[in-house]
């Protein structure tokens, strides 16, 4: 026997809607705590790279720390909900993802930073497939499309946390003293909200060897993620770049790209439920691949700041229901546990920002940066085709 979340339909009664709208703010809370985390760290990194005296190279090794921390820890994050349920294990993974934060504002050497990192890394997969499950069995208790709303509770987190990141580095205060007051407000709120988080029950799971043969519908499903995650990736690393090598803007209009990409895509989380209820996840999948294509190749043929603006716009609004959809999929394809159909379809989707924004790289120093993104366009393509090949999905 182990726990893996299972949870019956919820009854139509006042006691119950008020029951799943605590556990909707409980579980929305989670992911805000998730989101400022780690744009916490974000926000300060130009900071700690200046108090260790880091070069661009140098720095650029060491945060490779933390997506290694979230890859080691994917293979085992999935048996840990499965085992213990995402209620436990959120619990505990959120305390000491805030913890590892402040840890980063101690490091005085690069082996320290890379270790912070590394465990930050490992802490926030924990809480990333931990709070994902924990929202699927929300919007099991919702009876109809809620996901997208949690990745946008996410993205808010981050502009939150870089305006107040913005904050404290203008107020002279540490990245250690920062990140503990970040961290005192997460611990105090979850140990508030963790008791409307739901409970998994105790269900008979088949026992399979730990290397498998993967779920053919889970690693089509992760393959999707991968392209879109490689072209969020893509706007993340790249859009900056693009907006000064290629379009040539203004200085101070250097960061549009990647605002205006944000802003498109939070705002798209928080409508793409609606969306779903409308077009169905098959075809809404179809149609955000086409306008992760069609913002791309935009931004490329024709890179002036006007057009290149609204491409990435237009990619914001494609990248932002494609994961919270795939993960919402997992159990309607399979019968495997939340948790670990989860971590199987994040580890594909995952490698897509690890490799997206190197590939841009590597296609930009072989040709030119506008057709690299021109390439990653074809990414977009490769979901519409993928998903129209999906029959399971709907």
């Amino acid at each position: 026997m182990s726990v893996t979340d299972n949870i019956s339909p919820a009854v139509n009664t006042g006691s119950a809607v008020y029951s799943n709208r605590s556990v909707r703010i409980a579980v929305s809370f989670f992911f805000f705590c998730s989101g400022l985390c780690f744009a916490s760290w974000a926000s300060r990194i130009p900071d700690i790279k200046a108090h260790l005296g880091l070069t661009h190279a140098q720095l650029g090794m060491i945060l490779f720390a933390l997506p290694a921390g979230q890859l080691v820890t994917m293979p085992f994050s999935g048996r840990l909900v499965t085992r213990f349920g995402s209620r436990q294990v959120i619990r505990i993974a959120i305390f000491f993802y805030a913890i590892s934060l402040t840890n980063i504002g101690l490091a005085n050497t690069e082996f320290q930073l890379a270790l912070a990192l590394f465990t930050f890394g490992v802490c926030g997969n924990l809480c990333n497939i931990s709070a994902n499950t924990q929202a699927i069995r929300a919007e099991q208790l919702y009876g109809r499309p809620i996901m997208t709303s949690f990745h946008g509770v996410w993205s808010v987190a981050g502009f939150t946390g870089a305006l107040v990141g913005l904050l404290m580095s203008g107020m002279q205060f540490s990245p250690y003293t920062h990140f503990w007051i970040v961290a005192s407000v997460v611990i105090a709120g979850a140990v508030f909200m963790q008791a409307n988080l739901q409970k998994g029950k105790a269900a008979p799971v088949e026992r399979k060897k730990f290397f498998s043969k993967p779920d053919k519908m889970l690693m089509q499903l992760g393959v999707i993620g991968f392209c879109s995650m490689a072209s969020e990736g893509a706007m993340f690393e790249w859009s900056g770049v693009y907006f000064k090598d290629v379009v040539h803007a203004p200085e101070k209009l250097i960061i549009l790209g990647y605002t205006s990409f944000m802003i498109m895509a939070a705002v798209g989380r928080f409508v793409g439920d609606k969306l779903i209820i409308r077009f169905g996840r098959k075809r809404l999948l179809q149609y955000s691949g086409g306008l992760i294509a069609t913002g791309l190749l935009l931004s490329a043929i024709f890179p002036y700041l006007v057009t290149a603006t609204i491409g990435f716009m237009i990619v914001g609004v494609g990248v932002s229901s494609i994961v919270p959809m795939v993960y919402s999929s997992t159990t309607r394809v399979s019968k495997i546990p939340s948790g670990m159909a989860l971590a199987a379809v994040s580890s594909i989707s995952f490698l897509g920002f690890l490799i997206g924004p190197p590939l841009i790289g590597f296609i930009a120093e072989q040709s030119s940066l506008r057709y690299s993104f021109a390439v990653i366009a074809m990414l977009g393509l490769s979901i519409t085709f993928m998903v129209s090949r999906l029959k399971a999905l709907h």
